[in-house]
């Protein structure tokens, strides 16, 4: 209680998103215990930080006074924040909005909003990441910091950005749909003919006894969705950062204090990074041939290292036996 009493003087626009994570994060503890599932905050994953965000940008038309925990507009906010509405944190909310309901489709497509359904890493990663709750939070904190930023018209950095992650919703949506594409072709052996554009791939038996997708986007990078998932939010990062009422960021930072602009885009790379590290892990476990040729063959993350990998590939004389094992016949498939 002391610390939510000093958050309201630091911090007033902050103590609803906390006091509505702590709730969010207790509801959800109990819920694992009754399903015996701990994965619980995968179903509110693509909620949450729209949650913060929309609360943030649009903190003019809450209620003066708390009520339980709806949202409200804090009495000692500062007034241009609670008066006025920011353009800036206006827009990285909407952006934020479609990137829910891009992530939530794919979530719902997958059954994964079931409350008893855990993805297959939760086992092995309980005790090994950080509470994802409090990822969420952080997530859209760079729409707090909009909100407190002069609320000036927008800015060309801010249609650039804008524009740069409209795309990378697009592309990341693309890479979804080719990834469900592949997934129901392997477990069926029938090619849809109503994918969505982009995902009317025409799959082989080949691929399905790959195991793994390594056509369209895939074959330039081998997590295109990751790869998306990481550009979005760092995007979002840079809206009040490169804003012109943003103070200037020191370069090089002489304390760490100094990267704390950056938290978001820092939080949300380290989580990919070591959650692709242990996917891979897991990949190379099950396609012992295949797959170490694809993570030799295509660029983790950036496609524009791939052409490379295949360049030191060719030197070795080993790319023509490593695209037979990526992308053709080869002794490619799953060990049991």
């Amino acid at each position: 209680m002391a610390s939510l009493q000093l958050l309201e003087q630091a911090a007033p626009t902050l103590v609803w998103p906390v006091k509505f994570c702590l709730a969010i994060t207790t509801t959800l503890y109990l819920l694992s215990l009754i399903t015996g599932n701990v994965s619980q905050a995968d179903r509110v994953w693509t909620f949450l930080p729209t949650v913060y965000a929309v609360y943030y940008a649009l903190i003019p038309l809450w209620p003066n006074s708390a009520l339980a925990l709806f949202p409200y507009t804090p009495s000692n906010a500062p007034y241009f924040v609670a008066s006025t509405f920011s353009p800036r944190a206006v827009m990285m909310a909407t952006l934020i909005v479609l990137w829910m309901y891009r992530l939530s489709y794919n979530t719902w497509r997958r059954g994964l909003f079931s409350l008893k359904d855990e993805d297959y890493r939760w086992e092995l990663l309980r005790q090994q990441i950080p509470n994802k709750n409090i990822i969420l939070f952080i997530l859209p904190l760079p729409t707090h910091m909009a909100v407190h930023q002069p609320h000036s018209p927008l800015s060309t950095s801010d249609y650039v950005l804008c524009a740069l992650a409209l795309l990378t919703n697009v592309v990341q949506f693309t890479a979804d749909n080719q990834q469900w594409s592949y997934q129901n072709y392997k477990h069926s052996g029938v090619l849809n003919a109503n994918e969505w554009p982009g995902a009317r791939i025409q799959w082989t038996k080949q691929d399905a006894e790959r195991g793994f997708v390594t056509r369209g986007l895939w074959a330039w990078s081998r997590h295109p969705n990751f790869l998306c998932e990481q550009t979005f939010w760092i995007l979002i990062n840079l809206f009040p950062i490169l804003s012109p009422a943003s103070p200037h960021l020191t370069a090089p930072p002489h304390k760490i204090t100094d990267l704390t602009p950056l938290l978001p885009s820092l939080v949300i790379t380290s989580l990919f990074y070591s959650s692709t590290l242990f996917s891979e892990s897991v990949s190379r476990g099950k396609y012992t041939a295949a797959y170490p040729a694809y993570q030799e063959r295509v660029a983790m993350f950036i496609p524009l290292f791939t052409p490379v990998w295949g360049l030191w590939l060719s030197i070795r004389g080993k790319k023509e036996a490593t695209d037979r094992l990526v992308y053709g016949a080869g002794d490619h498939k799953k060990t049991e």
